[in-house]
């Protein structure tokens, strides 16, 4: 990318964990490698020692610093002391750009943008959603509430990034259509990222690798590794890789099953490391935006069982046998199927097209060049005021 000026980029969001890290570490190598100066507001509560060493290796990109401040993760009086030192933080870094990911990050970058731009900074206000609060039910109280406030701040927005279809038609469907201008752009992969991993000798039949909430699927993947074995002569073996609050569950779960001989758990790793740990990756998710496992195993030549939800049917197409429900029943069926890995391994999609639909170059041009565009409407707007 060839900048036509050099941005002031601040990336918002809460918990440094997850798909949501990975795509602002993406984004910030790429947006400092094209000359930009970045700076990085998230969480401090959240993330453990690996987090703490990616943040380390991240130093000399952030030109505009890291700063981590407690934030919650649901709405509460924390907010209040949590949101005025973010606007602090936020405005001493003068950003032409404020970029929001996640419900959090996009709370703060709408309202916090629109503070400073009362005191007459033309800061772009961006939000990427991630799915964050379209997870939410619509038929729920819960979810209408979440629905309302993301239209109230829809006036306070100047362009939504989605990162799937899937996920601009739910914003469609559960707060409607945008009012801001608004694009797709889906997350990338490094070019290294596209160089098979060898599954190391004593690798077990599936891997797990994500955040250990009932979201993301874990015990659909326990329950599922335990009604495959009922049915298979041979004994599965699976490795569940990943951290937070219900780990313990997990744990217990995997002991009342009957599987904690064949089930190894680990804190989080390196994805390519862990993916080396077994032969099939297995994405029981509830719901997802368009998950990062998803692409960063494929693009590593590994078989892939996912669940057909989210954004995931865009990268597979929507009839691979590759994809099932979040149910127990039907993933211990595709589990035993995975014997067949010559027949798992040929639906799986082409890697020159997941080069040229996902890579980390074409993700950060588009990112670049709305940003630019942003900023020029927003010029043109204070031009006609």
């Amino acid at each position: 990318m060839i900048p036509s000026r050099k941005l002031r980029i601040v990336h918002c969001f809460r918990s440094p964990v997850g798909g949501i890290f990975r795509h602002v570490r993406d984004l910030t190598s790429a947006q400092a490698a094209a000359g930009h100066q970045v700076g990085i507001v998230c969480d401090s509560s959240t993330g453990g020692d690996f987090e703490a060493e990616l943040f380390a290796s991240m130093q000399d990109q952030l030109a505009l610093g890291l700063q981590r401040i407690p934030m919650q993760r649901h709405v509460g009086i924390g907010d209040v002391v949590s949101g005025f030192r973010t606007y602090s933080i936020i405005k001493n870094m003068q950003p032409d750009i404020l970029h929001g990911h996640g419900a959090k990050g996009g709370v703060y970058a709408r309202v916090f943008g629109s503070l400073l731009r009362v005191f007459r900074s033309r800061v772009a206000r961006l939000y990427s959603p991630h799915g964050g609060s379209l997870h939410y039910d619509e038929s729920q109280l819960t979810g209408r509430l979440f629905f309302m406030i993301e239209r109230l701040l829809e006036r306070a927005c100047d362009h939504l990034l989605f990162v799937s279809e899937y996920e601009r038609q739910a914003y469609i469907r559960k707060i409607g259509a945008p009012t801001c201008s608004h694009s797709l752009v889906y997350n990338g992969l490094r070019a290294e990222e596209f160089i098979p991993v060898e599954s190391a000798p004593d690798a077990a039949d599936f891997l797990y690798i994500g955040m250990m909430r009932d979201l993301k699927g874990p015990d659909i993947f326990l329950d599922g590794l335990h009604a495959a074995q009922k049915q298979s002569a041979s004994q599965l073996t699976a490795v569940m890789v990943g951290d937070g609050d219900d780990l313990g569950k997990y744990i217990a779960q995997c002991e009342r099953l009957g599987l904690a001989d064949q089930v190894s758990f680990h804190q989080p790793m390196p994805t390519r490391q862990a993916l080396a740990l077994a032969k099939t990756v297995i994405v029981p998710s509830r719901a997802e935006a368009m998950p990062y496992i998803v692409l960063e195993s494929l693009a590593a030549g590994k078989p892939v069982i996912a669940t057909a939800i989210g954004g995931i049917p865009e990268v597979f197409g929507a009839d691979s046998p590759a994809l099932i429900k979040p149910d127990k029943t039907e993933l211990a069926h595709k589990m035993i199927d995975a014997g067949e890995c010559s027949h798992l391994s040929a639906a799986m999609p082409k890697t020159s097209e997941l080069q040229a639909r996902f890579g980390v170059d074409v993700m950060a041009a588009r990112i670049e060049d709305t940003y630019f565009s942003t900023l020029n409407d927003n010029s043109r707007s204070s031009s006609l005021s």
